[in-house]
């Protein structure tokens, strides 16, 4: 355990501390807040009947709870850890200021103590693969890899066994990046298009967040950006240290020649080895590949590679049945990802989407559904905006598709077997979020999975 892990254990111990919400990321960082010796207040909307156990279980390490619709009122801390989908600007948060609390967040404190060089990850779409890949590529070489942020387990709770020579990698959301105030080592930005424009100001704001990756970054560090996208490209163009530039679709430092990914001059993978399909993978391994140049062999990237069969809920392969690929990609919580999902297919596609809107244009995706789905349906609260932009792409390219409308998920499913034939695909992609029916996107496609098995 370093110095500063020892100091910031001795500086909350005592201390008021209240952390704002109860949920995956949040409870073991009460459990660690309360063995540290701080006076811990959790608060959360939930109700005492609807957190179960875990309720009990804080209250028997002496964790005060603070529950039901007024969880945000009167917080009392001296510091004041907020979940990460919250607003900084969130009146309870700005209330606690004004008294004098010191507010931050899991992940900002971790940026502070954290002994290891640390390799993050942001962007629309594609963090998680690449995130995965570049921790794969990591451990295929020896090293030894703490995995966390958005995904994995919080990391604040078991820094004190992180060591100097240990590598960290993070995938970080735009609501984890709006307050931070220090970048790491190694970022890395996939892409931007508009996203969670239902909590962020407006697309400007989103940016601005993911951009806090890199802001405080110095000439040592590396910056890998996607010179392919415009964003991104500007954002590349600014980098206070190394800008490693990536782009499928022309000059960039890593490039695709003759179908094989280089840097610079250097040949390092074919992409027929990539076992994962879709560009948008080839993209994910050229940023990965930008990330772990420093520090990892071709061969452990080519070993990768062949053997990495993608994340769960990201064009998951689930069964065949009948000549009929029945595939889950539930993670496609936007437009752009749907449209990117879709392109990987040349088969026939029975398209099963909808969820909730994230106030974001769903205009694009009306052309790529009419181009490669041979029937939709629909089912959630967005089934109507994208509707609405298939009908508008049928009516400008002339192409009719049926579209059918569901209540569920059991429904959907049904209805997607009677529309596919031998050599088709069903796919699920639903270019919005779960939140109108699910927890998460991982159990609106673990629902998905087990009707499919169970056809």
């Amino acid at each position: 355990m370093t110095d500063k892990i020892k100091a910031f254990e001795s500086y909350v111990s005592g201390k008021a501390v209240s952390v704002i919400g109860i949920g995956i990321s949040n409870y073991p960082l009460i459990q660690y807040l309360a063995k540290c010796g701080a006076k811990v207040s959790a608060h959360d909307k939930k109700t005492a009947e609807q957190l179960g156990s875990a309720a009990d279980e804080l209250k028997s390490l002496g964790v005060t709870l603070v529950l039901g619709e007024t969880y945000m009122d009167d917080i009392t801390g001296d510091i004041v850890f907020k979940t990460p989908g919250m607003r900084f600007d969130h009146p309870g948060l700005l209330a606690a200021k004004a008294k004098g609390a010191e507010v931050t967040s899991e992940m900002e404190v971790f940026f502070e103590l954290c002994p290891a060089k640390i390799l993050a990850v942001t962007g629309s779409d594609g963090k998680t693969t690449t995130t995965t890949l570049i921790s794969e590529m990591l451990k295929a070489e020896g090293k030894t890899v703490h995995l966390g942020g958005n995904i994995g387990t919080p990391l604040l709770t078991s820094a004190g066994k992180i060591k100097e020579s240990d590598f960290v990698v993070v995938e970080l959301s735009s609501f984890q990046l709006h307050t931070m105030k220090k970048s790491p080592h190694i970022a890395v930005m996939t892409n931007l298009s508009p996203n969670h424009l239902d909590v962020h100001k407006d697309y400007r704001e989103y940016i601005d967040a993911k951009k806090n990756i890199m802001l405080y970054q110095g000439e040592d560090d590396v910056l890998v950006a996607n010179g392919g996208n415009e964003e991104t490209a500007k954002i590349g163009a600014e980098a206070k240290g190394e800008w490693r530039c990536f782009s499928s679709k022309g000059d960039a430092l890593i490039h695709l020649k003759d179908g094989v990914i280089c840097y610079g001059d250097e040949e390092i993978l074919p992409v027929s080895d990539i076992k994962i399909p879709g560009n948008h993978n080839v993209e994910n391994y050229m940023a990965a590949i930008g990330a772990v140049k420093d520090f990892v062999s071709k061969e452990s990237i080519l070993t990768v590679a062949k053997n990495f069969g993608g994340v769960p809920h990201r064009i998951e392969l689930v069964r065949t049945l009948d000549g009929v690929r029945y595939y889950n990609s539930s993670i496609d919580s936007s437009p752009n990802r749907t449209i990117n999902t879709l392109k990987v297919f040349t088969e026939p596609v029975v398209l099963i989407a909808g969820g909730k809107d994230k106030g974001i244009p769903y205009d694009e995706v009306g052309e790529p559904i009419a181009e490669h789905a041979k029937a939709l349906i629909l089912v959630g609260a967005t089934s109507q905006v994208i509707y609405n932009a298939v009908k508008a792409a049928m009516v400008k390219t002339g192409k009719n598709l049926p579209v059918y409308f569901e209540t569920s998920y059991e429904a959907a499913v049904s209805r997607a077997k009677n529309c596919a034939v031998a050599g088709d695909v069903v796919l699920l992609s639903n270019a919005s979020t779960s939140f109108d029916m699910f927890r998460n996107f991982e159990e609106r496609g673990n629902l998905f999975k087990e009707l499919v098995n169970q056809l």
